[in-house]
């Protein structure tokens, strides 16, 4: 199942090697929502789901709660303003209109679908400023909408920063993170993501395993990755990449799967683990 959005370090290419190292649980918390690949590829009986971008998860929120009034919107803005000049409209709108939370949900797929390589970037005054992508057809997601709006209902979605999210876990809660890639592109909102906020959020992430969360992160495979999560265990993988490569470069990356210590697993797969009684989780 392909995501509504176009998403840099979009992780549907990757779940195979990803659900490998996500145990069975009660409820996923996700802090870094994205394209929301990891919610729409498992089957956990409940998510949270959460992200520092308030566009975003309005968005998914308003699918959630009206996926036929959703769906009406972003038909009529494709048939409406499927130009260069609409995209432009469309734009300034989105940024200095006064628009429900509706129409800028369906604003935002809009522009999400028809920028420049399917990038989410701010400035400083908190606009969207990606140009024109120049697309002959650009996609129209209605399958992916529903499928997204009937997995949502198992969701609570929060706009929150990681720190706060991962401050909401409950006992027996399965916490993957999935945040800006050290090295690569960081603008997903005007507060950006720093290397300071890479260690916060490790030392969080460590913490957290520590007391007996199971925990799974993906980034770059770097020195300062490899350092920061060496209580983890890291899983080495090539994955393609899209967005920030210039031309004639090789479009693939080397990127680690970091999985916490503290617990171990059956190897059961969450799939198969509809009865939760017969996954074993036990401290290492």
């Amino acid at each position: 199942m392909s995501t509504i959005l176009k998403w840099a370090g979009n992780k549907t290419a990757v779940m195979p090697h990803l659900k490998k190292y996500l145990p069975a649980g009660p409820r996923l918390v996700e802090p870094f929502a994205g394209s929301c690949a990891v919610m729409m590829e498992t089957d956990y009986p409940s998510y949270l789901v959460a992200d520092i971008n308030p566009d975003l998860i309005n968005m998914y929120q308003q699918i959630k709660d009206d996926v036929l009034g959703f769906i009406h919107l972003i038909e009529r803005l494709y048939a409406e303003l499927n130009t260069e000049s609409g995209y432009y409209k469309c734009r300034q709108y989105f940024n200095t209109g006064a628009l429900s939370p509706m129409d800028k949900a369906a604003y935002f797929l809009y522009l999400n679908r028809h920028c420049y390589r399917g990038l989410c970037r701010y400035n400083r005054a908190g606009h969207f400023n990606v140009p024109y992508g120049n697309y002959k057809e650009p996609y129209l997601p209605i399958s992916e909408i529903r499928a997204f709006a009937e997995k949502a209902q198992r969701a609570t979605f929060i706009c929150a920063g990681y720190e706060d999210t991962l401050a909401q876990l409950l006992p027996g809660d399965v916490v993957y993170c999935d945040p800006p890639y050290d090295g690569t592109f960081a603008g997903y909102h005007t507060a950006g993501f720093s290397e300071d906020d890479q260690y916060r959020l490790a030392s969080i992430l460590d913490r957290r395993s520590s007391e007996g969360h199971s925990v799974v992160a993906s980034n770059s495979d770097t020195l300062l990755i490899g350092s920061l999560y060496r209580n983890f265990t890291l899983h080495k993988i090539t994955a393609a990449r899209s967005m920030g490569v210039a031309a004639g470069k090789s479009k693939s990356a080397a990127e680690v799967i970091a999985v916490s210590k503290s617990f171990f697993w059956t190897g059961v797969d969450y799939a198969d683990a509809v009865d939760f009684s017969v996954f074993h989780v036990g401290l290492a």
